[in-house]
């Protein structure tokens, strides 16, 4: 660690008292550093709708989420079944990548499927 010199007192002229022989204290500088506070973290979500195919949504999952066939399926099932299912949680700028990336795919293929986020 770093030493910190710290002169002695200064006589009335501003200079040093006792000269070049005057006494330093030494003493370690330390560093705080403040605790980083956990990012936020968004789920993100699906929504059913009547009309994207289930294998898109099962790929999609796939793609996206990195989820496995087996995983994807059972998402998949949960939001044709409940309306709505979880892909997965994540900090805010990855959640909203994943979302846009689902939309973006969705558009393309011309289907109305819906992907939100919401904060956890």
């Amino acid at each position: 660690m770093p030493f910190v010199h710290v002169a002695g007192p200064k006589d009335d002229d501003g200079g040093r008292k006792g000269g070049d022989d005057a006494n330093f204290e030494t003493g370690t500088v330390t560093k705080t550093r403040p605790k980083t506070k956990r990012p936020n973290l968004y789920r993100v979500l699906l929504l059913n709708d009547d009309y994207t195919p289930m294998e898109f949504v099962v790929l999609v999952l796939q793609d996206v989420f990195n989820k496995s066939r087996e995983d994807a399926m059972q998402i998949m099932l949960h939001v044709h079944q409940k309306g709505v299912g979880e892909c997965g949680v994540y900090p805010y700028e990855v959640a909203e990548t994943k979302v846009t990336r689902v939309m973006d795919t969705a558009r393309k293929n011309q289907h109305p499927l819906q992907c939100v986020m919401e904060k956890q």
